[in-house]
C-alpha cells in the first residue's frame, strides 16, 4: 500500500516572507519519520506562473506548479503566507520598519491576482489558512467574514480598519473557525499553527514528537498570548532573571512576596520595587500571568480536571483559577478550553500515492 499523503498548496508571490513559506514545509516533512512512513503530506508551492518567486529575505524560490495546475486537483489545506511592504523601502516580514507601535510605516502585501487565486482555489480546499499578515489576504478574498482572526500584532489595527466584517484579535497566536479556516500570528507562530494541524490530522503524539524533533520547548495552544510571559522584555540584571526562571518552574509552590524577597535575598518592599522597575508590574501580577499561562496550556493540551490544574499551577482552588482566568482573559476555564481545546476530527479524505 501507497504512504498516505495529504496534499499541501502553499501560495507564492513576489515579496513573500521567506519563514513563512519555509517554516511549515519543515514541520510537515518530519510527520512521515514519526509515523514510521505510513502518513504524510505533499507540499506543493503554487504560483500564477514557473518563474522564479523572489521572497523579502531576498532568496529566490522555484514554483513546483501554476495555481491553475493546483486548482485542477482536490486540496486538502491552502496554506497563505504573507509579507509586507514598508514605505520607502522593500518587502519585510511585519517587525521590520514598524515603528515603535508597529503601526503607520507598513502595508500588507494584497495582490489582487493573488486574492483571485486564492478564492477560487479555497473553493477546492478542506482547510484554509494563512501565516502572519497573509490573513489580509484571506480578508481581500471574503473567507474571514463574520469568523474571529488573527494576523500579526503590528498589522492587526489596519486588518480590522480594512475588513470590519472580520472580528480581529490580535492576542492569540493561532486561531481555528468553523468551517476550517485558520488564522495565525507572525514569524515563528507559523511553526506552531503547523504543529496543531499536525495535531489534527494525526494526533497530539506525533505533533508533540515532531516538535521534539524541531527542538521546540513545547507545542503552544492557539489561545497563547503573542507577547507570553516568559518572552517578556528581558531584565538588565541577573537577579530579576533568576527570580523570573525560579517563579516559571516553581509555579505549584505558594511564591508569596516574603518568600520571593528572602529567595532573592532582599526586603519585601525591595523587591516590589525591583519588579515595578524592571517589569513594570507587581510580584502577585507576574506569578498570576504566569500561572494562567501554563493553566491555558494545560486546558488546551491535556483532559486535566480543573482541580489538577488548578494545583498544579499553584491557584489553591479551582475558584481561584476561575477569578484568576476572569482577571487576565475575561473568560472561564472552561470557556477557554472549549475554545482553544484541538478536538479529535475524522480522518479527511486523502491521496495515496501510486
Amino acid at each position: 500500500m501507497g504512504v498516505v499523503n495529504r496534499l499541501i498548496v502553499i501560495v507564492l508571490f513576489e515579496g513573500v516572507d521567506l519563514l513563512d513559506v519555509t517554516g511549515p514545509p519543515e514541520v510537515f516533512s518530519l510527520v512521515p519519520r514519526e509515523t514510521t512512513g505510513r502518513v504524510g503530506y505533499e507540499v506543493v508551492l503554487a504560483a500564477e506562473t514557473l518563474e522564479p518567486v523572489t521572497t523579502a529575505a531576498g532568496v529566490r524560490i522555484l514554483p513546483d506548479a501554476t495555481f491553475r495546475e493546483v486548482g485542477e486537483r482536490p486540496i486538502d489545506t491552502l496554506l497563505v503566507p504573507g509579507s509586507v511592504e514598508v514605505e520607502g523601502g522593500g518587502a519585510g516580514e511585519g517587525e521590520s520598519g514598524s515603528g515603535a507601535d508597529g503601526e503607520g510605516r507598513i502595508r500588507p502585501i494584497v495582490e489582487p491576482g493573488t486574492v483571485a487565486w486564492v478564492k477560487a482555489l479555497a473553493t477546492r480546499t478542506r482547510r484554509v489558512t494563512s501565516v502572519c499578515v497573509g490573513a489580509h489576504i484571506l480578508a481581500a478574498a471574503g473567507l474571514l467574514d463574520g469568523k474571529r482572526a488573527t494576523t500579526h500584532w503590528s498589522t492587526a489595527r489596519q486588518l480590522a480598519a480594512d475588513h470590519p466584517a472580520v472580528r480581529v484579535d490580535p492576542d492569540p497566536i493561532f486561531i481555528r473557525e468553523e468551517g476550517e479556516i485558520w488564522t495565525g500570528a507572525g514569524i515563528s507562530a507559523c511553526l506552531d499553527l503547523s504543529l496543531a494541524l499536525v495535531a489534527e490530522d494525526f494526533g497530539e503524539q506525533v505533533a508533540l514528537r515532531v516538535a521534539r524533533q524541531l527542538v521546540m520547548y513545547l507545542k503552544r495552544p492557539g489561545g497563547q498570548s503573542q507577547f507570553s510571559v516568559p518572552l517578556e522584555t528581558v531584565s538588565t540584571t541577573r537577579r530579576i532573571e533568576d527570580l523570573r526562571h525560579h517563579i516559571l518552574n516553581n509555579l505549584g509552590s505558594r511564591l508569596t512576596v516574603p518568600e520571593l524577597a528572602a529567595y532573592a535575598h532582599v526586603s519585601d518592599r525591595q523587591l516590589t520595587r525591583i519588579f515595578k522597575t524592571e517589569l513594570g508590574t507587581t510580584p502577585h501580577a507576574y506569578v498570576e500571568s504566569a500561572r494562567v499561562e501554563r493553566a491555558g496550556n494545560l486546558l488546551a493540551t491535556t483532559d486535566d480536571t480543573l482541580e489538577r490544574i488548578a494545583s498544579v499551577c499553584g491557584f489553591g482552588t479551582v475558584d481561584t483559577l476561575i477569578r484568576a482566568f476572569h482577571r487576565r482573559l475575561a473568560t472561564t476555564p472552561s470557556e477557554y478550553r472549549a475554545r482553544f481545546r484541538t478536538s479529535p476530527v475524522q480522518p479527511a479524505p486523502v491521496q495515496r500515492a501510486p
